[in-house]
């Protein structure tokens, strides 16, 4: 997510209060899971929004046909956004997954299977010095 003026920050996060509340009260696909909208982008001139989703406990397929869902679902949701917020223009929105939270699991999996193998050197080592 890049960095945005004052005006496009609060534009944003304007935005993501919506979807957050469309998606979860209107979209009644039963494809979509818990989503959650983590971030959402929004070009210079407003006429984009890149939103950012992730989902609760769903495989790479799922995450896969869920953000095919809200794209599809982009139209439906951009003419509710509009009704809500007051603006010139209403952004295209435009759904990505969001790895940070898959990504950060796995580094923190990581750090503890390395932590789990510094034990385990250190007994064997503590055993070999008696």
């Amino acid at each position: 997510m890049a960095a945005q003026s004052g005006r496009q920050q609060k534009v944003a996060d304007q935005v993501q209060r919506e979807l957050a509340g469309l998606i979860q009260l209107e979209l009644k696909d039963p494809r979509l899971g818990m989503v959650t909208v983590s971030g959402v982008d929004v070009s210079r001139d407003f006429a984009y929004a890149d939103v950012f989703v992730t989902f609760l406990n769903a495989s790479d397929d799922d995450i896969v046909a869920s953000v095919r869902v809200l794209n599809n679902a982009s139209g439906f949701l951009r003419k509710h956004l509009g009704k809500a917020i007051r603006l010139r223009v209403t952004p295209k929105l435009r759904f990505h997954y969001d790895e940070t939270l898959s990504q950060g699991r796995k580094i923190s999996s990581l750090i503890d299977r390395a932590l789990e193998d510094d034990k385990n050197r250190e007994g064997e080592q503590s055993e070999n010095d008696e």
